[in-house]
């Protein structure tokens, strides 16, 4: 390589993961090793060859990987790296897959020996490679995950988190509580305790840190260098969920905490093999973006999960609540720019989010729906301010691919900017009268949740709610006469309903006959139990433990729910594969003996739900 062009190879690199991990020194001994390849438009990179192995880096242009049976498994553009497997004995063999230009590109060679040579005078680097062999998040990830890939989404934090924890009370001393982590629990954190109340937890570090650093006497209550209020998961969260909370707050230990009681420990050591979760790897990215420019280019990288949560045939459940954990990524990141650019917020204040956000059931096709609830103090002038913020936050998701609301249900509408007390009369006035409109306004405000500020106005708010609904029998009446309005097809294939006019005259809107009847159902089953959740399935499985849902009835809408979804979400995947707009429009005609007979099944099962409905509630 000539000399001229190292400096230049020296800071292309040295600033790209994991590279830039690494001393500049190492970085330069690297470069000097580097080969340059020139490849034109479809031409191939021998990867045969196993005698010449290399770590592929591109400069410019972008690649495309396939394995041998034509499946894609990932494409990669400017700064991306391939050619990890030679990292991991158990990988697949060096040509297991192919890989062409596809478009005219520029690659860095770097040999694999001295990777393995650098590797072998500092092991500590070799780990900043192996978490780079995962497939890119900007690739179109593996057609089809195996159980063992698939079960990182799907695992909850019981199944992956130790049950070795340290329970110590506040007024223990810290000689004490050392000794109950070291010898009697053998755990690197101990959970303190207050009359039976979690309030703040220590670590082994924090002892390093706040104890033997500073020579606090060791027979001092553990209470003055705690570290309090610690967030903590449920063994029912998601592990996905879990490692986003641990990397958004920078911490390394979570207490799994069940009806109050401290049931186990999750930490960071506990995700190490949990490299290939790639949402959270976009979480990560999305927490450091400084401008709505830089987030919106890592809208590939959000539709490259969704496709891999849907190839991999990963629950409906699963691929709302990962999608949802992005889109509550974005929006909190959005608020922080905002925050930043346009002063510290004049007064206290909730973002809320709404329908499908709300309800952790976010895909590729959901909009903005979301509110902002002010403090009862706050005045015109801090209603201005906020309304500049929710415009900058609103404009800043559309920007990222999250439509703006058609029916303008965003806290960028001044309506949907209020201080709580104006929230409390709304929810009274639609529950009091409701009427189309106001019917409208409280289905869109029937499911609310807090991504950023005082999450007690909106508990607030719920609870207010709640208690309005319980106190006027006719309200569950009427918005069942309103879910029962639309009937999905049972005739399917010969009285089919279908769209008319524009590019959907011939097919059925999936969303509108099937996939609303069963959220609205779901919502009346679980308001009229006072469920505080907002999932669909969570409703549904709450209505049936309170004994308002036949074990059948709730098996049957889950099955029809969970099909009907999957299939919505395969629909959306081949369009975006065929570079279409995705929607929520099917093709009859385009129907399978399978699809014809499941459809079938799933339309007469949320008709059966309907007629039940009018039943136990239409005529209250």
């Amino acid at each position: 390589m000539p000399e001229t062009l190292l400096p230049n190879i020296v800071q292309f690199i040295a600033q790209i993961d994991p590279f830039d991990k690494l001393p500049i020194a190492i970085v330069r001994e690297l470069s000097l090793q580097i080969q340059i390849t020139y490849l034109g438009q479809g031409e191939a990179i021998n990867m045969e060859d196993k005698d010449n192995k290399y770590l592929y880096i591109i400069r410019t242009g972008s690649v495309e990987q396939r394995l041998k049976n034509g499946v894609l498994r990932a494409r990669l553009g400017a700064e991306d790296l391939f050619g990890f497997t030679f990292l991991d004995e158990r990988a697949e063999e060096q040509g297991a897959y192919s890989a062409n230009a596809i478009e005219n590109t520029l690659l860095y060679l770097i040999p694999h020996n001295a990777l393995l040579t650098l590797f072998k005078q500092h092991p500590s680097y070799a780990e900043h490679f192996a978490s780079q062999a995962q497939i890119r998040l900007k690739s179109a990830l593996d057609v089809v995950w195996s159980n063992k890939e698939k079960g990182l989404f799907i695992k909850r934090v019981s199944e992956v988190a130790s049950d070795k924890v340290a329970v110590v009370d506040a007024k223990m001393t810290i000689q004490d509580v050392a000794s109950e982590m070291r010898i009697a629990k053998r755990s690197s954190s101990a959970v303190v305790v207050e009359h039976g109340k979690i309030v703040g937890i220590i670590t082994d570090r924090d002892m390093t840190k706040r104890v033997i650093a500073h020579g606090v006497p060791i027979d001092r209550p553990i209470s003055e260098v705690m570290t309090l209020s610690p967030y903590i998961v449920k063994p029912t969260d998601l592990v996905l969920h879990a490692a986003s909370v641990m990397m958004q707050y920078s911490i390394r230990n979570l207490p799994v905490v069940d009806e109050e009681k401290v049931v186990g420990l999750l930490t960071t050591s506990h995700l190490v093999q949990n490299h290939r979760v790639q949402a959270i790897f976009l979480i990560e990215k999305i927490k450091y973006s400084d401008s709505v420019a830089a987030l919106s280019e890592l809208n590939s990288e959000r539709q490259a999960i969704f496709e891999a949560l849907v190839e991999g045939k990963v629950s409906v459940e699963i691929i709302g609540k990962v999608m949802t954990m992005i889109m509550d990524a974005y929006t909190r990141r959005l608020i922080q720019i905002a925050i930043a650019q346009f002063g510290a917020p004049p007064c206290d204040f909730a973002w809320l989010v709404a329908g499908s956000h709300a309800r952790n059931e976010v895909h590729m096709l959901s909009d903005q729906d979301s509110a902002l609830v002010l403090a009862e103090n706050a005045t015109e002038s801090d209603r201005i301010y906020f309304h500049h913020l929710a415009m900058y936050v609103c404009n800043g998701l559309a920007a990222c691919a999250y439509p703006l609301c058609p029916g303008k249900f965003m806290a960028a509408t001044r309506q949907w900017c209020q201080p709580i007390s104006v929230w409390r009369e709304y929810y009274k006035k639609w529950v009091d009268n409701p009427e189309y409109e106001k019917l409208l306004n409280i289905s869109v405000f029937l499911e609310v949740r807090a991504v950023y500020g005082n999450a007690e106005y909106i508990d607030q708010l719920k609870s207010c709610m709640h208690n309005k609904i319980s106190s006027n029998r006719e309200f569950l009446g009427m918005l069942v006469r309103d879910a029962t309005n639309v009937h999905p097809p049972l005739g399917i294939f010969n009285n089919l309903v279908l769209d008319k006019g524009g590019n959907n005259k011939k097919t059925l809107n999936i969303k509108k006959y099937a996939l609303n009847l069963i959220i609205d159902l779901a919502r009346i089953y679980g308001l009229s139990v006072k469920c505080e959740s907002t999932g669909t399935e969570e409703r549904f499985l709450y209505a049936n433990q309170q004994g308002v849902l036949s074990d059948n009835a709730y098996k049957n809408i889950i099955g029809a729910y969970q099909f009907i979804s999957q299939y919505r979400f395969s629909h959306q995947l081949e369009a975006l594969k065929n570079g279409v707009e995705p929607d929520n429009h099917i093709n009859p005609d385009l129907f399978g003996s399978f699809e014809r007979k499941h459809l079938k099944d799933a339309f007469r099962i949320i008709t059966e739900l309907q007629d039940s409905a009018k039943l136990r509630f239409g005529n209250l």
